[in-house]
């Protein structure tokens, strides 16, 4: 017997691990669009779900961005219900028109297609084919956008959406290992022209960054980045635990009494946050357990930014009797009586 490629191979543990320990209960939906990392995907997919004694599907999402996209989408479609994948599923959506840049539109409406799809057919699961160098670029992204911890974490290997497990078996993986499973196994990948197309920021990455450091600083590099993602996320997710239980401790408490902290002779204010609480955080607490704060008085996450919380940060710790913070949404923020309450 003729020793299994090692890139086939890769591509195979990552899916079994990816899928061990998933509820028995509907079928897995891998998420294709014929590129070589998604197209690797679906095939250690439908090699390894069987096996695990779960069902295997397979949408593909046609942006109807390029001429001949609802053919490609028709022949992704076509090769998975040969392969044996069901429910199969090529689903159109509409970019134009939505928020934000063209990157954004385009993902939101690709994650919203295929959330939907789901649903629909009661997915345990869904996977997309999102590789190491896919997490090595995020992570360069969000350092030159000024992101911090949050987008320096990168991608999460497991997230939910709207209800699903989104699950990402390739980090760990390489795009060459993708590139060369489907080699083996006798796939001619899409190329996507907007991978390469230099008016997205990602694409100049890809094109002309990577390689760059890659050259100067070996390609471990690749890994080291997708490394650092890690270990934020896993400083951010301590963070986030630490911010919940003081965001709990400087409520004020509905039926009226001030919370743990609150000075003698305020006036507490049912909803709002007692600051000497706030103040007595660290700052990489007491931010995070502002912007909860925040998204809880109806702040839009997209829209909420680093500007708004350090304006809300200054009312604790900078207070010079400035007026109301404005927050995205038409919220405003006051101090009054020792506490930060909606205005």
């Amino acid at each position: 017997m003729a020793a299994l490629a090692p890139a086939v191979a890769a591509i195979r543990v990552a899916v079994r691990r990816a899928l061990v320990g998933l509820p028995a209960a509907g079928p897995v939906l891998v998420a294709c669009s014929g590129g070589a990392d998604s197209l690797a995907l679906a095939a250690a997919t439908a090699f390894v779900a069987p096996r695990l004694g779960r069902p295997a599907g397979l949408v593909t999402v046609d942006h109807g961005l390029q001429a001949g996209s609802a053919e490609r989408a028709a022949a992704v479609a076509r090769w998975a219900e040969k392969t044996g994948f069901a429910p199969v599923e090529s689903v159109r959506v509409r970019v134009a028109g939505r928020p934000g840049g063209p990157e954004g539109a385009a993902r939101d409406a690709r994650y919203q297609a295929l959330a939907e799809a789901a649903r629909r057919y009661g997915a345990s699961a869904l996977l997309t084919g999102h590789t190491r160098d896919d997490q090595a670029e995020t992570v360069l992204l969000a350092l030159a956008r000024g992101s911090g911890p949050r987008g320096l974490a990168g991608m999460p290997p497991r997230r939910d959406l709207s209800g699903v497990p989104l699950l990402r078996p390739f980090l760990d993986v390489s795009r060459e290992q993708t590139r060369r499973a489907c080699a083996v196994l006798g796939f001619t990948p899409w190329e996507d022209p907007h991978n390469v197309d230099p008016s997205y920021a990602r694409a100049r990455v890809r094109a002309d960054v990577l390689p760059v450091l890659v050259a100067a600083l070996g390609p471990a590099v690749l890994e080291n980045l997708a490394r650092t993602a890690r270990l934020v996320a896993a400083d951010t997710a301590a963070l986030d635990d630490l911010a919940a239980a003081a965001l709990a401790e400087a409520r004020v408490p509905t039926d009226g009494r001030a919370g743990a902290g609150g000075a003698t002779g305020d006036r507490p204010v049912p909803g709002g946050l007692v600051v000497p609480v706030l103040a007595g955080l660290a700052l990489a607490v007491r931010t995070r357990v502002l912007h909860a704060w925040a998204r809880e008085l109806g702040a839009p996450a997209a829209a909420l930014s680093h500007r708004h919380v350090a304006a809300l940060d200054a009312l604790v710790t900078d207070w010079r009797g400035q007026g109301a913070v404005h927050l995205p949404g038409a919220l405003r923020v006051t101090r009054r009586d020792g506490h930060l309450v909606p205005a």
